[in-house]
């Protein structure tokens, strides 16, 4: 790093705290931590604090980590904030997507694997909320213009709400559903690969399980319910092609 980018670190455990921020200050970041939301929300929305990141815990005393986010969002603050925390269900990381968290990671990994994440933030590979994707010298709080209808015969996404309809219908698909179907409808008549499909909903180089099978596996789940979501709607549904060994491709109109 060529200049010294400051991070937030708030997490009621003091041990955790200090070892990880001693370990990004050896990395090159500037640290400034918190042992609750409160305590953070005041100097953030006020702007004695301009980060370049928050790592934020999930379960802490008096705020949790998604009002601290949610606070933040409403005060127009779009600072990348990483959400490290234990809590692995399903259903917590889409909550921290869909308010504006831009990645989400278990504090069991590495902290290699941290690192990388947030290198891989402030270097722009992955889009922030409120933010052209790559914006020059990581600068946040640039407004972005609503992206549009993406329309592909029955198909109809809705790329800002993250809403997708088929044959008029509304899909009910999740953050990370949506995202693959995005990928596979901007790609339609390509073979798309699991692993190009996967970084469309982790980013590109995550570590998922052990070898190649924990991320196949992952995709596969997941298209599996795709599938069923889009077949409640119209039983003949069959967009979604297998290319076995590969991936999946999404056909082509016409």
């Amino acid at each position: 790093m060529t200049d010294r980018s400051t991070i937030v670190l708030i997490d009621d455990d003091p041990l955790f705290r200090e070892s990880l921020g001693r370990n990004l200050e050896d990395s090159g970041y500037a640290v400034e931590t918190f042992a609750d939301g409160p305590t953070a929300i005041e100097p953030l929305t006020r702007g004695d604090l301009a980060p370049s990141l928050i790592l934020l815990d999930w379960k802490m005393p008096r705020m949790t980590g998604i009002e601290v986010l949610r606070q933040l969002r409403s005060s127009g603050d779009v600072t990348p904030v990483i959400f490290l925390t234990t809590l692995n269900d399903q259903l917590y990381e889409e909550t921290a997507l869909t308010n504006g968290a831009v990645d989400y990671v278990d504090k069991g990994r590495g902290f290699n694997i941290l690192l990388r994440r947030i290198n891989l933030i402030l270097e722009g590979s992955k889009p922030v909320p409120g933010m052209p994707n790559g914006a020059e010298n990581g600068a946040v709080g640039q407004a972005i213009e609503p992206e549009e209808i993406l329309t592909l015969g029955p198909l109809t996404l809705d790329v800002s709400s993250a809403r997708a309809r088929w044959r008029d219908q509304p899909v009910d698909l999740t953050i990370t559903e949506f995202r693959i179907v995005r990928k596979l409808a901007e790609n339609a008549g390509r073979d798309l690969s699991y692993r190009a499909l996967y970084d469309a909903v982790r980013g590109e180089g995550f570590i998922a399980g052990s070898g190649d099978e924990g991320y196949r596996a992952n995709v596969r789940t997941h298209i599996k319910r795709i599938r069923q979501k889009f077949r409640e709607i119209d039983a003949s549904f069959d967009a979604i092609l297998n290319y076995a060994g590969f991936g999946y491709g999404w056909r082509a109109e016409g």
